[in-house]
């Protein structure tokens, strides 16, 4: 029952991590363009890609709709959350790594009880030894 609870407030969390940080996106553009130019990054053009990311990605999860696909949103917050933390740890800012941090915590959390709180399971998350 632990494992359940675990999946479930480690993936809101990460959710309304991603969520709240695609609606920062949304509102504040400027900010988000010159946070971007201070890592090094000069790609207006990746702001709106990752409005989508931030959304698709947990809304697979959350939903999901397909297992694979899930997987592969997992796959691709894994990545992101390291990409982002070296690019804050690039520029020394480990105060503006923490969230990378933090989600790649609930990431981890989610991402190994997710078998134990879904009907169809993973087949790259750790089994259950016992499924409902």
């Amino acid at each position: 029952m632990a494992a359940i609870y675990t999946y479930w407030i480690s993936t809101a969390l990460l959710s309304a991590l991603y969520l709240s940080s695609a609606f920062l996106y949304l509102t504040r553009k400027d900010f988000v363009q010159k946070a971007q130019a201070d890592l090094g990054y000069h790609a207006a053009h990746l702001v709106p890609l990752m409005i989508v990311v931030k959304i698709l990605g947990p809304a697979a999860v959350l939903t999901r709709i397909s297992v694979p696909l899930s997987d592969l949103a997992y796959a691709g917050i894994f990545y992101h959350l390291i990409l982002s933390g070296m690019a804050h740890l690039g520029v020394r800012s480990l105060k503006n790594a923490a969230p990378a941090a933090i989600g790649f915590v609930l990431l981890a959390a989610s991402f190994a009880t997710q078998n134990y709180a879904r009907e169809l399971p993973s087949p790259y998350a750790p089994a259950t030894v016992a499924h409902h």
